[in-house]
């Protein structure tokens, strides 16, 4: 009985009840259709069965013969399509091209030739389409950058259109020119790129790349690998993106030209397995953070930490294996440039890290070797800062929200902590552009931690009076910094300016979460913060670091809390309105903060009008509470 249950199951008996409509050769031939399927009785004794319009979809428009066909018929296309889609998958498995399997020679019925034809038709206008499709969420798209199936001459779906797929915004215009950029102008945006940028981010080393500028200006160049051109135009356009100011200017211009010399080489310079497709990947992540116009900077970061993975250099190698310390220090280098940038990403975003801490077994590169510019080495200190980050970002806001952490108040004043004393630690030689960003990056630091999180502590009073002060002393230099104009050393389209250390459009999502949080505080505490009452740090729990005391005022407006709390308002619209010169979606960020600053500036203002009509007093400055318990010293954290 079971088995007879199961055979009805699989072949049902189905049979129409009330005919809508004839198919249409008994309509045709006027003859009465029991509409019976697959094929009617009289198609089936005619040998017309492929011909009756069950087998062949064609109904009578607005004649469909009953909801049950037309149920059967959607159930036959989908069988159809994922028979192919598993046929595909197959060919793709086998390293073979990417075509439908053959068609049976035996059968001859129309569906067969009507696959082909579309197949041969659309195959070029859609791959691009399926491409981003299949990327359009990369978080649940499983890809081994090791694995060979994505060889150029193998399969037209090479790794590098996979990656070019997910992160373009805007496609890159074509290069107006073939020929290499002036060398003064080539050599001043390497140099650009070392002094700035290659000493955060020591991917490849600084001889490397002044190497290959002077074989590419001989007068008999050797051949160049597509991965040593991805690299020299890349660096290119990431040097003289970083100098543009605008979207008009010229350096904007030629770093999207550069970028379009350099995509022709993406297939072999992001060839799968190789530590060059780590470097390439990271190039471009950097290039993205530059321009969010034309590519997003979060899907190469995520293929990059994928390559990572792929290649083990997420952890170091055993004991046992012999590996000389140059190697090994390129190794964790290139980790760590990956882990620092993922870190950053993610962090501006609000998303996930590309992988966990617990998966990582990387000791830091030795400063020696790390040092691939003049020194001090700048990467070290922000490797560490990274790490500092990426544990209290894991606990307070990647762990269980309906779980909050046991001690929360004494592990977020630790991790302040931590960062306070990594800044006392800062190399004294570090340059002055790079020193001012890792101070800029703290103090960003510093406010992310202490702000409300699902798994953190309750925010106090003495919380919103340490965000507030590191807001304002944030906000005021890195307006500073957007208004800088670089001034040229008379190199031409190119030369180094004194805008140093690496800048990018997640700044001014920084400026927009810093003004959020400044406008979180004094919604929340207002007539303390302005008031100026100093008020003492909480007490912690027996053996715990102590609350940190209130940073000193580094401002250089003057006035009172109210006069501050306005310029800086002031200064973050500002900020963004400067940085929406350079990109687009930070305009949109300046009219969001206009939204939600509103309210709290209209109250400030009113303040400010009853204040002055009723005393034309000085100042009241904001005092810093005797807090020197504990492991704190003075002057406070983050003063530099």
């Amino acid at each position: 009985m079971t088995l007879a249950r199961s055979s009805l199951a699989d072949t049902p008996l189905l049979k129409v009840s009330r005919p809508v409509s004839a198919c249409s050769r008994c309509r045709t031939a006027k003859v009465k259709c029991d509409n019976k399927l697959p094929a009617c009785t009289a198609c089936e004794r005619a040998g017309r069965e492929k011909e009756c319009t069950a087998a062949n979809d064609q109904f009578a428009r607005g004649k469909e013969r009953s909801y049950v066909a037309a149920l059967e018929l959607r159930i036959e296309k989908l069988e159809r399509r994922l028979a192919y889609a598993r046929s595909t998958k197959a060919s793709v498995a086998l390293h073979g091209p990417e075509e439908p399997p053959p068609p049976d020679p035996n059968r001859k019925d129309s569906m067969a030739f009507i696959r082909a034809a579309i197949h041969r038709k659309a195959a070029r206008t859609q791959e691009n389409a399926d491409i981003n499709t299949l990327v359009s969420d990369f978080g649940y798209l499983a890809v081994n950058t090791t694995t060979r199936d994505f060889e150029p001459s193998e399969s037209n779906m090479t790794f590098a259109r996979l990656v070019l797929a997910a992160s373009t915004n805007e496609p890159v215009p074509e290069p107006r020119t073939t020929a290499l950029p002036a060398e003064p102008t080539a050599r001043a945006l390497v140099q650009h790129y070392e002094t700035n940028i290659l000493p955060l981010y020591p991917v490849f080393p600084a001889a490397t790349l002044h190497a290959l500028a002077s074989d590419l200006y001989q007068d008999h160049p050797r051949p160049v690998r597509s991965s040593e051109s991805w690299l020299f135009w890349m660096v290119l356009a990431i040097a003289s993106a970083a100098q543009s100011r605008t979207r008009q200017d010229e350096h904007y211009a030629n770093a999207v030209e550069f970028v379009g010399r350099a995509l022709p080489h993406a297939d072999r310079a992001l060839k799968p397995g190789y530590v060059t497709q780590i470097q390439s990947l990271l190039l471009l992540t950097q290039y993205a953070m530059l321009d969010p116009a034309h590519f997003d900077s979060w899907h190469p970061i995520g293929f990059a930490c994928r390559a990572v993975v792929d290649q083990g250099l997420h952890q170091d190698p055993p004991h046992a294996q012999e590996v000389d310390l140059e190697t090994l220090d390129t190794r964790r280098r290139t980790f760590y440039c990956v882990y620092a940038l993922d870190r950053a990403i993610s962090m501006v975003h609000a998303r996930s890290f590309s992988f966990y801490d617990a998966a990582v077994s990387v000791s830091l590169p030795s400063p020696a070797m790390a040092a691939v510019a003049p020194p001090p080495d700048a990467s070290l200190p922000l490797f560490k800062l990274r790490q500092i980050q990426s544990d209290w970002y894991q606990a307070l806001y990647q762990g269980d929200p309906i779980q909050p952490l046991p001690d929360a108040a004494g592990f977020i004043w630790q991790k302040y902590f931590d960062m306070w004393e990594w800044s006392e630690r800062l190399p004294a030689d570090l340059p002055p552009a790079i020193r001012e960003m890792l101070d800029l990056e703290l103090r960003y630091s510093y406010v992310y931690c202490v702000a409300s999180s699902a798994r953190g502590a309750r925010l106090t009073s003495y919380g919103r009076l340490l965000i507030f002060e590191h807001v304002v002393s944030y906000v005021d230099r890195i307006y500073e910094v957007a208004s800088q104009q670089p001034v040229h050393d008379g190199g031409g389209v190119g030369s180094v300016g004194s805008v140093g250390a690496f800048y990018t459009y997640h700044d001014a999502l920084r400026v927009f979460f810093m003004g959020s949080q400044f406008i979180a505080a004094l919604r929340d505490d207002a007539d303390l913060i302005l008031s100026g009452t100093p008020v003492a740090p909480p007490v912690t729990a027996p053996g715990n670091v102590s609350a940190p005391p209130l940073p000193m005022r580094l401002d250089r407006g003057g006035g009172d809390n109210l006069d501050r709390s306005l310029r800086c308002l002031d200064r973050v619209k500002m900020t963004l309105e400067l940085y929406g010169q350079r990109w687009e979606d930070a305009l949109s960020l300046m009219e969001s903060f206009d939204v939600i600053s509103a309210e709290v500036r209209a109250a400030l203002e009113s303040r400010r009008g009853v204040r002055d009509a009723v005393a034309s007093g000085g100042a009241v400055g904001l005092g810093v509470p005797a807090t020197g318990t504990g492991q704190w010293q003075q002057p406070g954290p983050g003063d530099v």
